[in-house]
């Protein structure tokens, strides 16, 4: 099993070959899935950290966040195998909304709520509304994330649910929310729920489910 700080250590150096090396030696060694993705977040939120230290500059970043990627694109096949086996517990859609290609931050929470048992249909990055509704619709969903990095596209956030109240969701689908310029009273002022990290999505998931 790789050290603790391997994977972590591979996503700060920016090393997308070691850190797809490492995934792929997770998963062969039947390690647990959920600790590397913890790792994985430790390295990112460390990069990010460097980076408004003035550490690291937008190569850095960037590179971080391709190590990241590459080592998710093992590790989340792998995660959806392993549940295929389990009852879920629950289903979600996911994605960041229109006009933001920003996925980093949705990707963790999807990989994580994956790790959890829950079924995730990650839509990827600037998704329509359209999208987001027929998806949860088609897959039944009882919860739809929302990803928003800019400000310019936190209203998308508000139009998704108004579009799942107008299709006759509302009553089914509850709307989760994040991204860097989000806040709790943003989330409540447009009915939704909200969490400010990948790790806090988890268990505020957990909690839309509960009756």
């Amino acid at each position: 099993m790789a050290s603790e700080r391997d994977l972590m250590q591979a996503v700060i150096d920016g090393d997308a070959g070691r850190a797809r090396a490492l995934a792929e030696a997770a998963v062969s060694a039947g390690d647990d899935l959920l600790a590397a993705v913890e790792r994985l977040v430790a390295g990112i939120r460390r990069v990010g950290e460097l980076w408004e230290e003035g550490e690291y500059f937008l190569p850095e970043l960037v590179q971080g966040a391709e190590a990241m990627k590459a080592a998710m694109a093992v590790v989340n096949p792998a995660l959806g195998a392993r549940q295929l086996s389990r009852q879920p517990r629950g289903r979600v859609v996911i994605g960041t909304v229109q006009g933001d290609v920003h996925d980093i931050g949705k990707t963790l929470v999807g990989t994580l709520l994956a790790a959890n048992g829950f079924e995730v249909h990650d839509l990827g990055a600037d998704v329509p509304i359209a999208a987001f509704v027929a998806k949860a619709r088609e897959t039944h969903a009882q919860i739809v994330g929302a990803s928003a990095l800019l400000t310019t596209t936190m209203p998308v956030q508000r139009e998704l649910v108004a579009a799942l109240a107008a299709a006759g969701l509302a009553g089914s689908v509850k709307v989760l929310v994040g991204g860097a310029p989000t806040t709790a009273a943003w989330a409540r002022a447009i009915g939704a729920a909200y969490a400010e990290n990948a790790l806090r999505a988890v268990a505020v998931a957990e909690s839309l489910l509960r009756p």
